[in-house]
């Protein structure tokens, strides 16, 4: 499920009328759970835009002039009454809501955010960071260095100073993402063994990723064979990281590389 975090700030102070995707029917732009909250002069979070987000801004609207009406679920169907022409039905729910709602609506709309683990406070880790926060991921932003990490924080990132470095492996989620990227190649090579420890003996890493050239891997992969680790253990490790095909190695380049990839692990 998705929402419009910013607009329960707002909600704190002005009522808004909360429109939800309450069920589908076919080809529709948006899945049951996405949000947008209408207040009377702008609206937070997106059904799927188009004619009938149009239409549900305007209901909305009617609706705020009419404080105290029950929720009301309507529907909308996608074809040519609306002038489009994804074919579907979406049924949406409106309800008017206020300050005293928003613990409800944290609850009812929380999401299951995935566990990512990044080490490395530098360029692409700054910009991977702005990226994953907007999408449904819990970050965990590690580096040994002080002073790296800025003063205000996306929601749902937490940053820890750990050094040596690898030592907040053993740490993490079950289940996190890895990312390595830090500024030295020796820190490096320190997570991503013990990232490789820690699948040896728990097996609980979705992934280990390690920012770099396939010949910064080779050498890698045959330090980390000195070390005791074997083949199928290092196939494990994914270098180069992010998505192929995307071209460019500016740090916002490689973040949205990266997050379209860590999104496509989540579907296959």
């Amino acid at each position: 499920m998705h929402f419009p975090e910013p607009a329960l700030s707002r909600l704190a102070h002005e009522a808004a009328v909360w429109v939800t995707v309450h069920a589908v029917q076919g080809s529709v732009p948006r899945e049951v759970g996405t949000a947008m909250a209408v207040f009377a002069d702008s609206v937070s979070g997106t059904i799927g835009g188009g004619r009938v987000e149009f239409d549900a801004i305007a209901q909305a609207r009617r609706r705020l002039l009419q404080p105290g009406s029950g929720a009301e679920v309507l529907r909308y169907p996608l074809g040519p009454a609306l002038g489009q022409c994804c074919g579907g039905v979406m049924h949406l729910r409106f309800e008017g809501v206020t300050s005293a709602d928003i613990p409800a609506l944290r609850l009812r709309m929380a999401v299951a955010r995935a566990p990512v683990a990044i080490f490395g406070g530098g360029h692409v880790g700054h910009a991977l960071v702005e990226v994953l926060a907007r999408l449904p991921f819990a970050v965990t932003w590690i580096d040994s260095r002080d002073g790296v990490f800025p003063p205000q924080l996306p929601a749902h990132v937490a940053c820890e100073h750990s050094d040596p470095v690898q030592g907040a492996v053993g740490g993490l989620a079950a289940g996190s993402a890895v990312l390595v990227m830090s500024f030295s190649h020796a820190e490096d090579l320190d997570v991503v063994a013990q990232c490789l420890r820690r699948q040896r003996e728990h097996g609980d890493l979705a992934r280990i990723g390690l920012i770099g050239s396939a010949t910064k891997w080779a050498t890698f992969r045959r330090r980390l064979t000195e070390r005791g680790f074997l083949a199928p253990e290092l196939d494990r490790v994914r270098c180069p990281i992010g998505l192929p095909g995307i071209a460019g190695k500016e740090p916002e380049v490689i973040a949205i590389a990266v997050a379209a990839q860590l999104l496509q692990d989540r579907i296959v």
